[in-house]
């Protein structure tokens, strides 16, 4: 499997990437999570769709915490053509504890923890930490990758405006 080096920080210290890392026009590979309930779900399941894919370390960190709950207001103002998937190695018990604790109800939280394979077909796995980069994807309807996001220090939130731009000149 190829590592990248350095492809993001902790507080400033170089991670490691694993998983080739993918580019806009590449199809989104159909990677099975797991949601809140224990259920296989395919990515392709939410074909017809624009979809917002984020990948963050944990839920239950304070950026990652206030980087779902924006995309949860966001969410209102996109419609019912846009799926907006929050994807974390967090069990699906803590995520769903956490979406109802913080009242998130418009994205979807999905877990990778069992086998990584997301983190590692996206490219967005930390070696170090068995986490998931702080990454967002923008998929069109059709399951090709038209946006990449991957935020260098994982501490730090992404663009908000330059992702929802790319999903307007979508839908």
């Amino acid at each position: 499997m190829e590592e990248r080096s350095g492809a993001v920080t902790m507080r400033g210290n170089p991670l490691t990437l694993v998983g080739k890392g993918l580019n806009v026009g590449d199809p989104a590979p159909d990677i099975e999570v797991m949601d809140n309930d224990l259920n296989p779900v395919k990515l392709s399941s939410y074909r017809g769709k624009v979809c917002i894919v984020s990948t963050v370390p944990s839920l239950d960190t304070p950026v990652c915490d206030m980087e779902t709950r924006r995309f949860n207001q966001e969410a209102a103002n996109l419609g019912s053509e846009v799926a907006i998937l929050t994807i974390s190695t967090d069990l699906p018990f803590a995520q769903k504890r956490w979406c109802g604790a913080a009242g998130v109800d418009k994205v979807t939280t999905l877990s990778d923890h069992r086998e990584v394979a997301f983190g590692e077909a996206y490219g967005v796995l930390i070696k170090e930490l068995r986490l998931l980069a702080r990454a967002v994807f923008v998929v069109d309807k059709e399951g090709v990758i038209r946006y990449i996001q991957l935020v260098k220090e994982i501490a730090e939130e992404p663009d908000y405006d330059a992702v929802i731009a790319a999903v307007k000149e979508l839908i």
